[in-house]
């Protein structure tokens, strides 16, 4: 009898230990992911040396609100935007020729992040369930403020907000939902 408590107790510990991160993969694999179960892709594009990219690790993808509803809704993809892996991205691989292994600081930066025309570090990049990109958004996020993106992408809403004026309405009849924890 107690070594069934144990084991039950051992199996709820482990499922909301795992259950309290994202599961981030690379691009790859998230487009190889979509073609067995279509999901949208939310992408994380950091640098090593950046900031507000440890303050996203750190504040936003730790919160448990952020982690359910990126996990539930997406395939959760990391990239290093001055990194050397490769990704093969509607046909094209892109790599990071000019990639110095021993640099410190920063590094030359990656074709997949120029292809992406990305404004800044961190982005938070789309994709549909497809593959195709939806949006970039550059800058650190709070999970209150990052639940907005999230949400829209996720129901598709971003289809209908096609002005500033729809942004500025969609903004204020959001009802956010998250946690600060």
């Amino acid at each position: 009898m107690k070594q069934a408590f144990f084991l039950v107790t051992l199996f709820l510990v482990t499922s909301t230990l795992t259950a309290q991160k994202i599961d981030w993969m690379t691009m790859d694999e998230a487009l190889a992911a979509q073609q067995q179960t279509p999901k949208k892709i939310f992408m994380d594009v950091y640098t090593s040396w950046c900031g507000p990219c440890k303050l996203l690790d750190k504040n936003t993808f730790t919160n448990k609100d952020v982690i359910a509803y990126v996990s539930e809704n997406y395939y959760a993809v990391k990239f290093n935007a001055e990194g050397k892996d490769a990704v093969t991205y509607q046909g094209f691989t892109y790599t990071n020729p000019n990639y110095r292994e021993a640099r410190r600081g920063r590094n030359a930066t990656h074709f997949f992040a120029d292809a992406l025309k990305l404004q800044g570090y961190p982005s938070l990049v789309f994709f549909e369930d497809e593959g195709s990109l939806i949006q970039a958004v550059s800058g650190y996020k709070t999970p209150q403020q990052l639940e907005l993106y999230l949400k829209m992408i996720a129901t598709n809403d971003y289809k209908e907000v096609t002005s500033l004026a729809k942004w500025k309405v969609y903004q204020d009849n959001f009802k956010a939902t998250f946690t600060s924890k």
